[in-house]
């Protein structure tokens, strides 16, 4: 977990700083590298927004002062990554894939420490109806480790904003559990809310919150930008979303790799589809805007005219995209390959990729030439496109 020599950036933008951290198991150690590397150039985040491990990483950065928060995400990813007696880095990629795929054997095997462990005997043994019979894995262990690397009360005085999202197993709706909508009702976020936004089946079990049952919200959407670009609509948005799928990929040419692009394109959450959907209606307002600027002097006061002005108001939303992008040995068991190696090499693309992206001084400043919403992303070459609007 290296963090390269660099100087930091430019001081960002005056906006809310949001991190937007995708559903990916074991490669949400790139979010945790992404992170680290945001430190070091002055990103503090006021607003966090996760779903599955992305809400874990989440609430162990909200949940920490700034001067911990780095040090406890370190703790978790080393204590969740299985360590070998050997380096398979150097070994080629027929040895690293079958590395790889004997790790995530291990790991379905014998549990992760501290996050699951299997059921003993197993799920189809228990009888039907109960709570052990619905999931291959138990995860109280994780539940003991956010007690121990969150601080919870620090969640719920507000010092960060958090939202996580989780899907109720009987209605099929998606609801997000964040601390300022909480405090308002007079509730508080704790560990069951994180969980039951990772609780993927039927690998976790489903978690029990106000009498409802809630599974991992990446079975609904895996980013929970979406949410975030609806919340706030008055203050200028910074936005770094870290996602862990990539929607875009080569033709597969195995078995194995139809199922690693399946799974792509599945957890990738239509990411694409969502920006580009939030500049349609930025845009649109924009024109609205400009064409109420045209009317003559007496309609300006009409009242479906101070309806369409207020329609059109807006903020600035800047959102620089990171993508972990798999390297040619790994395959669709790569987000529950918990080896320690493979940590180790996501944390780092994680802190590589960011300080790539902090080369565009011009990606943190608040959007020109009338524009209200723009997205970057971080090339092959690392290199950005005019408008940003690569994958």
């Amino acid at each position: 977990m290296d963090t390269p020599n660099t100087a930091p950036a430019a001081t960002p933008a005056q906006a809310q700083c949001v991190l937007v951290l995708q559903g990916g198991g074991a490669l949400g150690s790139y979010q945790a590298g992404a992170f680290q590397a945001l430190c070091h150039h002055g990103f503090e985040p006021g607003w966090i927004a996760g779903i599955s491990i992305g809400a874990i990483n989440a609430a162990i950065i909200a949940g920490n002062a700034a001067e911990k928060r780095v040090d406890r995400l370190k703790e978790f990813w080393e204590m969740v990554s299985s360590p070998v007696p050997w380096n398979p880095v150097t070994s080629g990629d027929g040895a690293r894939t079958l590395f790889n795929e004997t790790s995530a054997a291990l790991i379905a095997t014998f549990g992760v420490p501290g996050f699951f462990t299997p059921r003993l005997p197993p799920a189809p043994w228990w009888p039907p109806g109960s709570p052990q019979s619905q999931s291959y894995y138990d995860t109280a262990p994780l539940k003991k480790t956010l007690e121990r690397l969150v601080d919870f009360d620090r969640i719920n005085d507000l010092k960060t904003r958090l939202s996580v999202g989780a899907v109720g197993v009987a209605s099929g709706n998606f609801r997000y559990f964040d601390n300022y909508q909480f405090k308002k009702l007079g509730k508080k976020i704790g560990p069951e809310h994180i969980m039951a936004s990772g609780a993927l089946p039927p690998g976790f079990p489903a978690i029990v919150i106000e009498g409802e049952h809630y599974w991992d919200g990446g079975i609904a959407s895996n980013t929970p930008l979406d949410f975030v670009l609806d919340e706030e609509t008055d203050r200028d948005l910074l936005i770094f979303q870290v996602d862990l799928f990539s929607a875009r990929g080569p033709l597969p040419m195995s078995l194995l790799e139809a199922a690693e692009r399946e799974k792509d394109i599945r957890y990738s959450s239509r990411t694409r589809m969502n920006t580009d959907k939030n500049k349609q209606v930025h845009n649109t307002r924009k024109a609205l805007r400009e064409l109420i600027g045209k009317l003559p002097d007496y309609l300006r006061n009409d009242p479906s005219v101070e309806i369409l002005c207020e329609a059109a108001r807006e903020n600035t939303v800047t959102v620089v995209h990171l993508i972990y992008r798999s390297k040619n040995y790994e395959s669709s068991f790569k987000d529950y390959d918990f080896s320690h190696v493979g940590m180790v090499e996501h944390w780092n693309a994680g802190v590589r990729d960011v300080h790539l992206s902090m080369r565009h001084k011009d990606w943190l400043e608040r959007p020109q030439s009338g524009e209200t919403m723009v997205t970057y992303d971080l090339t092959g070459d690392a290199a950005a496109p005019p408008g940003g609007k690569q994958e």
